[in-house]
């Protein structure tokens, strides 16, 4: 009787500790997959050179991402991103091409997107203005100021100096890669180590109870949007450094692809759990399912069609093991 008491028990915690590990390390588990399908398909694929491109081409929405991440876990939401990363790559681009120098263009560029950003959090909070019709009157009004500004026309001449950012190498490694790796490793920091990190995930999870708790909720709502805004301009600037042409159509459609990696990633859309580790893999995971879609010679229309089925099973599972463990 004993025997089997301590049999059974083995088996739940085996069972429970199996469902544990697929909870926590599922994306983990799906990247793996991945890269093994990838690698199957080409010999190119698991090299290094190839995984140095992956973090070139997938720096610019991974550093987008990462404001986004912020502003989910409050349970917001951010359309705007890709219109203001337009607008400030315009900026930057005007600036640069009028004679000003490039630190101080890039600079006021990311003061354009701060400034955007506070605009929403501002409208969001203080007149109680959902975060999706805020975001989304300042998406529609940021892309339409980047076309106004330059008469819908791309701004050429860019000093080769510029591009450094965006296809400048430090070695090997990309910089727009090490930008994006750095900015990831500071904002988890920020998010586990900090008592500001630690009152986003609070005004998340619950904001009556955060403000209760003498956190100011709005104050904190605000700052999201303005790191979010900051963060989609440094995007804009290292896209326009990359393509060293300011294109005021760029990055149309990218809000979609960095809350799809901010999901995918684990960050609950309802708030309070989540982190930019998980972004980074996600950025990651949609980077080589493209890829994986590029070897095989798929169609854009097909990949899109695909990805989005890839991304709502992702999401299907993600809940599923959640779930099973919540119980």
């Amino acid at each position: 009787m004993s025997n089997m008491s301590i049999g059974t028990g083995e088996k739940k915690t085996k069972k429970l500790n199996i469902g544990y590990l697929l909870g926590k390390y599922n994306l983990l588990i799906l990247l793996v997959v991945f890269i093994i399908i990838a690698s199957t398909l080409s010999s190119r694929f698991f090299t290094v050179q190839n995984f140095l491109n992956l973090l070139q081409q997938s720096s610019v929405t991974g550093i987008m991402a990462i404001g986004m991440t912020f502003v989910i876990l409050v349970a917001g939401i951010d359309l705007s991103v890709g219109s203001i990363a337009a607008l400030s790559g315009m900026v930057v681009a005007m600036l640069i091409s009028a004679g000003w120098s490039i630190p101080l263009a890039i600079i006021l560029a990311l003061a354009a997107g701060g400034v955007l950003g506070f605009v929403s959090g501002f409208l969001s909070t203080k007149f109680s203005i959902p975060a999706f019709i805020a975001t989304l009157a300042m998406m529609v009004s940021a892309r339409g100021l980047a076309l106004l500004v330059t008469n819908g026309q791309p701004v050429y001449g860019l000093p080769e100096s510029f591009s450094f950012l965006g296809a400048g190498f430090i070695g090997r490694v990309p910089v727009s890669g090490l930008v994006w790796i750095v900015l990831t490793i500071v904002s988890a920091l920020a998010l586990k180590y900090t008592p500001y990190g630690r009152n986003l995930f609070a005004v998340g999870g619950n904001p009556e109870a955060a403000h209760l708790s003498g956190v100011r909720v709005n104050r904190h709502l605000i700052s999201v949007f303005v790191i979010s805004g900051i963060l989609s301009g440094l995007a804009g600037v290292v896209l326009t450094s990359w393509l060293t042409v300011g294109q005021p159509t760029a990055s149309s459609g990218a809000e979609l692809n960095a809350i799809a990696a901010v999901v995918l990633g684990g960050t609950s859309l309802a708030g309070g759990v989540g982190g930019v580790l998980g972004t980074f893999a996600g950025v990651l995971l949609m980077s080589i399912i493209t890829n994986i879609f590029n070897l095989v010679g798929l169609a854009s229309y097909y990949q899109q069609i695909f990805m989005g089925l890839i991304i709502v099973l992702a999401l299907v599972l993600n809940k599923f093991v959640m779930g099973k463990n919540a119980h």
